[in-house]
């Protein structure tokens, strides 16, 4: 089957720019539509049509940006009647318009072609990689000197960079949240925050801080001139963004912020100046009022919140993925949730409360 499936990607994306029927896919397969509707929406847990809008939207994406072709002719090469529905459809998936983006490319979530049992192990890099990061860094240090603090998503970023060797003579601390779960409090880092993030993730509130606090002494006790935050393009690492700059706000940091949005399936890194202005409210509309933004923010953290608040819904794509493959040993079911949700970035904890709660029942 995964084969068969492979094969029906493959030819989906071949034929990706046409207005092609289930039936011509079916034929083509060898089965009948509603077979390969059904086997590809139960693989990949979205539907053919949704498949296809979101690796359009990401080629002239593509395209906007490297290119100069006219909007309108992207708008007919990607299959839309108009400029104009070119326009909302893109607004809608980047919460930018093309024109908007275009005149300003910012980062935004990659969507690349599925491949059938193919799992990246968390951040990892090599060589090429390590090249283009030390770049980074050492064109950072040589603005700020080493007045510098580098905040990583999470403890496997801060082993990665630490076991590569590249961690220069800045500072480097690890964020180790996951933001995207449990309740939260408008004053971040205060006692009231803490304990509530510690009775979410049900450690007590010495673990919690022991955990993600004392690791974070750096950003509470030193003055620095520079951040640099090194957070990846999925929902799970936004929300970890959205949150550091919230606090950056909140305490008044005056100096530089740069994003390196790092690409976990490509491997390359995206800077991008960030300016503190907004990010408590939009901390406060997003993880405690749970709404969209009222405001204009970069696309990837525009999709990073509407995968968010989706999630936050009892009834979302990953429980309804897993309710379909309750039945499956937990280790692969684990397996096929991160191939097929990446976007998300969840990790084992999030994936098995949520599978307990679903096998618990009301």
């Amino acid at each position: 089957m995964d084969r068969t499936m492979q094969e029906m990607i493959d030819w989906i994306e071949d034929h990706l720019f046409e207005d092609f029927s289930l039936a011509s896919l079916g034929r083509d397969m060898g089965y009948s539509p509603y077979y390969c509707s059904f086997k590809f929406h139960q693989m990949t847990g979205i539907t053919i049509k949704r498949y296809k809008s979101l690796r359009k939207m990401y080629l002239a994406s593509i395209e906007l940006k490297e290119t100069k072709q006219k909007t309108i002719d992207l708008a007919f090469k990607y299959g839309f009647l108009s400029q104009e529905a070119f326009t909302r459809a893109f607004k809608g998936t980047f919460g930018i318009s093309p024109s908007a983006f275009r005149k300003k490319p910012q980062p935004l979530q990659t969507y690349l072609k599925f491949k059938i049992n193919r799992r990246e192990d968390g951040f990892s890099m090599d060589i090429s990689q390590k090249l283009k990061i030390g770049a980074l860094q050492d064109k950072i240090q040589n603005q700020f000197d080493h007045d510098i603090l580098n905040i990583l998503n999470g403890q496997m970023m801060y082993e990665e960079f630490y076991n590569h060797q590249l961690m220069e003579k800045s500072d480097y601390v690890p964020f180790n949240e996951a933001m995207c779960s449990n309740d939260t409090t408008a004053t971040i880092f205060s006692d009231e925050f803490k304990q509530a993030r510690a009775s979410g993730h049900r450690v007590s509130l010495q673990e919690y801080e022991k955990i993600t606090v004392t690791p974070l002494k750096p950003l509470f006790e030193n003055n620095y001139t520079c951040m640099v935050l090194w957070f990846g393009d999925d929902m799970f690492c936004q929300i970890n963004l959205l949150t550091v700059l919230a606090y950056l706000e909140q305490a008044r940091f005056d100096g530089k912020v740069y994003f390196h949005m790092v690409n976990e399936m490509t491997y390359e890194v995206e800077e991008t100046e960030i300016w503190l202005e907004g990010y408590q409210d939009l901390y406060q509309q997003v993880l405690i009022h749970h709404r969209m933004p009222e405001v204009n923010v970069m696309p990837v953290m525009y999709q990073g919140i509407r995968l968010y608040l989706d999630y936050l819904k009892e009834d979302n794509e990953i429980t309804t993925f897993i309710k379909k493959h309750i039945g499956k040993p937990q280790d692969e079911l684990l397996q096929s949730l991160f191939h097929i949700f990446p976007h998300y970035g969840l990790g084992d904890l999030q994936y098995i409360k949520i599978i307990e709660a679903l096998k618990e029942g009301p």
